[in-house]
């Protein structure tokens, strides 16, 4: 049977992601309540990363024990891919020992093409496209603090990266509108941004972006790779910063939220990530209960039952 695999959120239909995050909802109030919910019992998530990570790593790892799984971390150090294994091999070779796979990893043909040779489910831990893991918890936060998203606005301010063209394909899906402010050269793919039709639109103005807006949300300015690039990225955004003045142009119970790591004072000022308006240790805890609700989904095929 051809593994399901979660490469971007178009993987699940709308009703999926609806069932994913009520799953989510659950798991959470069990872990909270310290009840077992061992659904992944001897169960294994290989877990591949080319580019470091705090909250991946910890989320996806933590997640399998709670389920009663177990997780292996490999990084190009510890394993036949830092010295020039093909990764059609790596994908088959990995798929007879492991359940799941995950990879976090720079082009995002890189991970499609472990998908294909992969006979398990492939994981998108974060690509250069697309961080769909991300937009799952950020949803479930949203949805924990303020209901459905449907018919609401959200405002993306920054750097037109991976986690733009997720929440991009995020609002097709989960139904909201999406204002996207961008320093010029720094838009969206124009194919991704097309594909979200009248969900999303682009505009250069980060005040016109958070008008009115129910949740703004930033990244980084300089993603991991871009590095050489952070002295010209940070005069190219100046007054992109996600600050107190731009807030007030939102709603008044408007929401913020951040992938993290944050630069303070760059993307963001503290006064906002730290503020009663921000919701970021929410959305970084709920990688870990999105996170597995996808992993129950994909690995068994179904999600579990039991919603006491």
């Amino acid at each position: 049977m051809t593994p399901r695999h979660f490469l971007t959120l178009d993987d699940l239909t709308p009703q999926e992601h609806a069932a994913l995050i009520r799953r989510a909802l659950v798991l959470k109030r069990l872990q909270r309540e310290h009840r077992p919910h061992r659904r992944l019992e001897g169960r294994v998530l290989a877990m591949v990363f080319e580019k470091s990570s705090t909250r991946t790593r910890v989320s996806f790892e933590a997640g399998m024990a709670q389920m009663g799984g177990h997780a292996i971390f490999l990084s190009p150090r510890d394993t036949q891919l830092g010295r020039g294994e093909p990764l059609p091999d790596t994908a088959r070779v990995l798929s007879r020992m492991a359940d799941a796979i995950m990879v976090r990893t720079f082009e995002h043909e890189k991970i499609e093409t472990f998908a294909a040779h992969a006979s398990v489910p492939v994981i998108n831990a974060l690509t250069d496209r697309f961080h769909p893991c991300q937009l799952l918890a950020d949803i479930l936060t949203w949805i924990e603090h303020r209901g459905d998203i449907r018919g609401r606005t959200a405002a993306w301010i920054g750097d037109g990266n991976n986690m733009c063209h997720s929440w991009i394909n995020a609002s097709r899906i989960f139904g909201f509108h999406l204002r996207i402010a961008t320093p010029p050269g720094y838009a969206p793919e124009p194919a991704i941004l097309a594909a979200a039709g009248s969900h999303a639109t682009l505009v250069q103005d980060p005040f016109e972006a958070a008008r009115d807006a129910d949740l703004v949300t930033t990244d980084v300015w300089a993603s991991m790779g871009q590095e050489e690039e952070q002295a010209r990225r940070r005069q190219a955004f100046q007054g992109y910063q996600v600050d107190a003045r731009l807030m007030a142009a939102a709603k008044p119970d408007a929401l913020f939220m951040h992938c993290l790591p944050a630069h303070r004072g760059e993307e963001v000022a503290a006064e906002v990530i730290d503020g009663p308006q921000s919701v970021v240790w929410d959305e970084a805890e709920n990688r870990l209960h999105a996170q597995k609700a996808l992993l129950e989904f994909l690995i068994l095929g179904e999600f579990g039952k039991d919603t006491q």
